[in-house]
């Protein structure tokens, strides 16, 4: 069973309030951590082949998550932030220039970590079977709306 997650941090999270007005005029306040779980869901529901999601700040702490039950937020936002630095530094020091994403390849799937901007990473476990290149793509659009609501 999926579950979704959403985990506010110290700072600009809890209090950068977005407004929407519903119908009747009544006004429902979303935050920040709101909206980027909801672009989680989107992602999953365009992609099939990814069976979950998160946004993770450098540091490694879950800014939102869309995980199946019994996935660890904790384990995953740890694990991402690690990836991405050792990535980072792979390729600096291989003369590869600037990382655009890190994959892990198992039998049970895929670990995919892509940066969103200079303080989070989104991490996607995806199929074993699934269609990279739809995936990846999908994972730069959510990036890209990731990106402005990390800011």
């Amino acid at each position: 069973m999926m579950h979704s997650r959403a985990a506010c941090l110290p700072g600009p999270y809890p209090h950068d309030r977005l407004s929407r007005v519903l119908p009747g005029g009544a006004v429902k306040e979303k935050t920040r951590t709101d909206h980027m779980v909801d672009r989680l869901r989107d992602l999953q529901g365009r992609t099939p082949d990814i069976e979950a999601s998160a946004i993770v700040s450098v540091d490694g702490l879950v800014m939102a998550s869309s995980l199946p039950s019994g996935v660890e937020e904790d384990r995953v936002s740890a694990m991402s932030a690690a990836m991405l630095s050792l990535g980072e530094r792979i390729a600096t020091e291989l003369g590869r220039g600037m990382l655009d994403e890190v994959y892990v390849h198992g039998e049970g799937g895929y670990v995919l970590l892509m940066a969103s901007g200079e303080e989070a990473v989104l991490t996607v476990l995806a199929r074993q079977k699934a269609k990279l290149g739809l995936v990846l793509l999908e994972m730069r659009r959510a990036v890209g709306d990731l990106e402005r609501l990390v800011g």
